[in-house]
């Protein structure tokens, strides 16, 4: 089962499209349009995974993954940072900080989904 997935864009239309690819594939999704709600959010819905957008008024996507990774309560929670960025300097400090993959906006919903599920899916014990 899909669990919760937390989406940060201050884009309504991106929000709505990333929301009904991930609700397709059976996620819960709750959305935050800014990065004050982002943290409040994460900590009151406990996400399994986040979608952070990097460039939204009022902060950075980079100063919520960096809150995000300081709590103990959602250190853990895996974030995937979307951009319309393509510098390679905030892909590399996003990833630094702890963000699980970085992709570039138009994001393919379809790759999107895949990512989310390969981290929120424990893996497979090895059989030997």
């Amino acid at each position: 089962m899909p669990g919760k997935v937390l989406v940060v864009d201050d884009s309504k239309f991106q929000v709505q499209m990333l929301k009904m690819a991930l609700e397709e594939k059976g996620f819960q999704v709750f959305a935050a349009l800014d990065t004050a709600q982002a943290g409040m959010f994460a900590l009151h819905h406990m996400p399994q995974a986040i979608v952070l957008d990097i460039n939204m008024p009022g902060g950075s996507g980079i100063d919520v993954l960096k809150r995000l990774k300081r709590s103990t309560k959602t250190h853990a929670i895996p974030v995937i940072v979307v951009s319309g960025n393509e510098d390679p300097d905030i892909k590399n400090v996003a990833l630094q900080l702890g963000a699980k993959q970085f992709l570039t906006k138009p994001v393919d919903a379809e790759k999107l989904c895949i990512t989310i599920t390969e981290l929120v899916t424990p893996a497979m014990p090895v059989q030997s």
